[in-house]
């Protein structure tokens, strides 16, 4: 019962696919998941996360200027003709002239807390009015103007990276129990109330903001490739609209001088604020590492923020969204597992690193398709996970080819000559299964040989001469099969049994011939070696000697003989007997130092290279039949 199950489970086993690659592919990428998502939970791949964003941020093309705002700049050459800080009847009198025009809102981002004579009581009366927004600063604790209501009021503070960028807009924050607003917030209310839209809670969503065709979701601690982030208050991820230009700007002076067209400040949002690289109100953006455009001042930034605001509420410009964190792991899982497989499935030292790139490009590119749709995902994180997974399976494969050659050799058993060897190792995933050798049907010429009188002469050397003696005899066959690609399979004491067409099943007649010729090649060639060992042995007062050949070609079984802890490789059938009994054969019929017999069934093979002498029909022992029996003389020499 017993050999019954265990031979239904070997029927079973062979009918299911090979699972090695599919637990390979699924061990590596569980090894390398959990080291690349315990490394991202730590924030080792927030910086680079990062540098990612920017570039990606970079190669975004510049949206045109938003037409709903107007900045006013104060520059340099402004600085030297009106003095700094500006002084209170300067800034009035700019002021009066924009509200001429009729502004929807005025944004001043310009610090008032302190009077800057003269003018003071003519700036106090423009700041009365009730589309002006003023700021104030809560990281070094600069406060509004006096005179200004809070409603009035936005901070101006910008949140900044650890690595220096403002890639985030905080819109508000609770203090004290106190709600406050950012500067460009407060502007964008006083606009956006005026034509209808008030932001709401989500009833959905908790936790979200619901304003016009926008939802506004608050970052986590770890949105998109952020990792541990300060999170307080209500931030969003900054969508820049353009490097440079943001919204039109009129220069101050132009504003002094009243130098304006009403359709430049109708109806829109007025900024003021400065561009002078003197004062120092100049930021990093994702755009710093670009030249030519290391820093950008402040009141651009307000400008970007207002508009990312506006253009999201009217007109559904994407703001940025970000995965789960389960969407985010399966994400990077899933890339892991793509670099698993590739380099399981490709072996070529060539294609593998093309295919791979290919992979990675591919993830940079599903990338930057996701962020031109106002999508973060992490980029970073699968980007080592891939390639971890690859140099992982790579290394495994290494090993287990190591292992597979180490399991083919010791199978062997013997050297096999070069060729052989190549041509079975670049086979071994066809020829190994399970650490053995399958046993598998061929047809190959199987040669053995023997020395005459050995017994006799093992019986006058002392052993360890005749150890050191036969085994230089051993030698020199071993390489004559070896020089005629054929194989060792075993030592016999005194002799050897050789294989020529194993272990790769040969597919043609051309290619069983080549292995009879091979073989027979090599018988002859033995005497030549023999007579040479002859000759320096007699020198050497050693004993000299004659050989039998024996071979034949025909079907055989190859294949793992033994058990897991002992095997070897093994070649039989009734070929392989009839070998054997050809060079046993007639033993006193040698009239030369290496006699080589061989049948029929080899004759056919070679009978156009190498002179023969019929021997007839012989009674072979053990054999039923007669054997049909030829003794080969010598190679015949070229054709002219």
């Amino acid at each position: 019962m017993r050999s019954v199950f265990a031979k239904f489970l070997r029927q079973i086993q062979k009918k299911l696919p090979d699972l090695t690659g599919v637990a390979v592919v699924g061990m590596a990428t569980l090894c390398t998941s959990g080291f690349v998502l315990g490394v991202r939970q730590l924030g080792g791949f927030q910086h680079g996360e990062l540098m990612v964003y920017d570039r990606l941020m970079q190669w975004r093309a510049d949206e045109p200027p938003d037409p709903r705002i107007a900045i006013v700049t104060i520059s340099e050459e402004d600085i030297q003709a009106e003095g700094w800080p500006l002084s209170d009847r300067t800034l009035a009198q700019a002021l009066e002239n924009l509200q001429r025009y009729e502004p929807v809102a005025i944004g001043l981002d310009l610090y008032r807390d302190l009077p800057q004579p003269p003018g003071h009581p003519e700036l106090l009366k423009e700041l009365e009015a009730p589309n002006l927004i003023a700021i104030r600063n809560d990281s070094p604790g600069v406060n509004p103007p006096p005179t200004v209501p809070a409603e009035r009021i936005g901070f101006n503070d910008l949140v900044s990276d650890p690595d220096g960028p403002i890639r985030r807009n905080l819109i508000s924050f609770v203090l004290n129990g106190k709600t406050n607003f950012s500067f460009s917030l407060q502007l964008a209310m006083l606009y956006l109330g005026d034509l209808g839209f008030f932001p709401q809670p989500s009833e959905t969503q908790p936790g979200q903001i619901v304003w016009g065709k926008a939802v506004l979701a608050p970052l986590q601690s770890n949105s998109g490739g952020y990792t541990h982030l300060d999170a307080q208050g209500f931030q969003i991820l900054l969508n820049y609209r353009s490097r440079k230009e943001v919204a039109p700007s009129i220069p101050l002076s132009e504003v002094l001088g009243d130098r304006l067209e009403p359709e430049w400040i109708r109806d829109k949002i007025i900024v003021i604020g400065t561009t002078a690289p003197s004062i120092k109100d100049v930021h990093q953006t994702p755009y710093s590492s670009v030249e030519n455009n290391p820093f950008m001042p402040g009141v651009l930034i307000h400008a970007q923020m207002l508009s990312q605001l506006l253009t999201a509420v009217l007109d559904g410009r994407p703001l940025f969204w970000v995965w789960s964190q389960w969407a985010e792991v399966l994400w990077v899982i899933g890339w892991i597992a793509v670099g698993g497989t590739t380099a399981w499935l490709i072996r070529h030292p060539l294609i593998l690193p093309g295919v791979a790139g290919a992979w990675a490009g591919s993830l940079v590119l599903a990338s930057w398709i996701l962020f031109s749709q106002a999508g973060w995902v992490p980029v970073v994180a699968p980007l080592v996970g891939l390639a971890i997974a690859v140099a992982g399976v790579v290394a495994f494969r290494a090993y287990q080819s190591g292992q597979q050659q180490q399991i083919v050799m010791k199978l062997l058993g013997q050297n096999a000559s070069p060729e052989v060897a190549d041509a079975l190792w670049e086979n071994r995933d066809r020829l190994l299964k399970d650490g053995k050798l399958p046993g598998q049907k061929l047809t190959a010429t199987m040669l053995f040989t023997d020395l005459k009188d050995f017994s006799t002469i093992s019986e006058q050397m002392p052993p360890e001469a005749l150890l050191e003696w036969l085994n230089e005899y051993l030698d020199v066959l071993s390489q004559v099969v070896q020089d005629h690609q054929g194989i060792i399979n075993k030592f016999t004491g005194d002799g050897i049994m050789a294989a020529f067409g194993v272990p790769l099943p040969r597919q043609s007649s051309a290619d069983i011939a080549r292995d009879a010729r091979n073989a027979v090649a090599s018988g002859l060639a033995m005497g030549d070696r023999l007579q040479e060992l002859n000759r320096n042995w007699q020198k050497r007062g050693l004993p000299v000697v004659q050989m039998r050949v024996g071979i034949f070609t025909g079907a055989v079984v190859a294949g793992s003989l033994g058990g897991k802890e002992r095997q070897e490789y093994g070649i039989i059938g009734d070929s392989v007997n009839i070998a054997s009994r050809l060079e046993s054969c007639e033993k006193d019929r040698q009239s030369s130092i290496c006699r080589v017999l061989i049948a029929h069934e080899t004759l056919i093979h070679i009978q156009d290279e190498f002179f023969v002498e019929h021997w007839g029909p012989l009674a072979l022992k053990g054999k039923q039949q007669t054997v049909d029996v030829y003794r080969v003389v010598a190679r015949r020499p070229p054709t002219p």
